[in-house]
């Protein structure tokens, strides 16, 4: 069965860095994109980035370019995401999700079309304070 795993997460204090991961399990596809998404308490969940198996085309929240950067491992099926000079206001639950069979062009993500990311990790903790 197809699993998607985030680990990475932690405390962390403003202005440090965390990197996730996100390895997907039993599953082998051409096409395909990861999304990371994030849930604060009392908040929506929110779309931060996305990157496809393609190419690489990748997108990110306003909130959030600059700071994190997104990559992918495709012979490990991981997909990673670099958080710089973190904010407390990134404090949130952060997931992965897999957009498959892919939304929109090959070499196109998007994490505003929450629904077509059918399949969800179980998330993992960032909290930045002081």
């Amino acid at each position: 069965q197809l699993q998607l795993v985030e680990s990475g997460g932690g405390l962390v204090q403003p202005g440090g860095s965390l990197r996730l991961s996100c390895v997907v399990s039993r599953f082998t596809a051409d096409y395909y994109a990861i999304g990371w998404f994030r849930q604060a308490p009392g908040k929506e969940r929110e779309g931060v980035s996305c990157i496809t198996s393609s190419d690489g085309s990748t997108y990110y929240a306003d909130s959030v370019k600059g700071r994190f950067a997104i990559s992918r491992d495709n012979a490990k099926n991981t997909v990673y995401l670099q958080m710089n000079n973190l904010k407390p206001e990134d404090t949130a639950v952060y997931y992965c999700a897999l957009d498959y069979p892919q939304y929109g062009s090959h070499s196109y993500c998007t994490t505003s079309v929450v629904q077509v990311y059918k399949y969800w990790g179980q998330g993992t903790q960032v909290t930045v304070s002081s």
